[in-house]
């Protein structure tokens, strides 16, 4: 199963299509970076209706859960942009797909240890501020 078909959709609706607006409401997204997702090559094909309308699939809604997750985790819109093109390319480039994914998986690693290293210092400041001004200690 690739990721694009195991990534959870919203609230496991089963629409056959769905327009911008409607996509747009459903991810948070403007229409604006939906059109560019597409125009950059993060979005592969989406559908078009006779008069031109993207019709969104299923499919491209959990392709974009997904994404939404690459970005949460600071991955460079580059490397994004390549691991959709290593998708499309098949199964031959699951290697490469994994490796990005492993360096992104260090990235927030590193970056978690860094927000928690973080959090302690804040910790023994509220706490200091907490017995400076006759509280007790949190």
């Amino acid at each position: 199963m690739s990721v694009i078909a195991s990534t959870a959709t919203s609230a496991g609706s089963t629409r056959a299509h769905y327009t911008i607006s409607e996509v747009a409401a459903l991810t948070g997204l403007s229409a604006h970076t939906l059109r560019w997702y597409e125009r950059i090559g993060l979005m592969p094909h989406v559908d078009r209706s006779h008069t031109g309308q993207r019709r969104f699939s299923e499919r491209d809604l959990g392709w974009l859960g997904f994404v939404g997750k690459l970005r949460l985790t600071g991955m460079p819109v580059a490397d994004m942009v390549r691991y959709a093109e290593l998708v499309r390319e098949g199964d031959h480039t699951r290697d490469e797909r994994r490796e990005l994914l492993e360096t992104t998986r260090r990235d927030v690693l590193a970056r978690i240890t860094e927000l928690q290293d973080t959090l302690a210092v804040l910790d023994i400041k509220i706490s200091h501020y907490g017995t400076a001004c006759g509280g007790t200690p949190t």
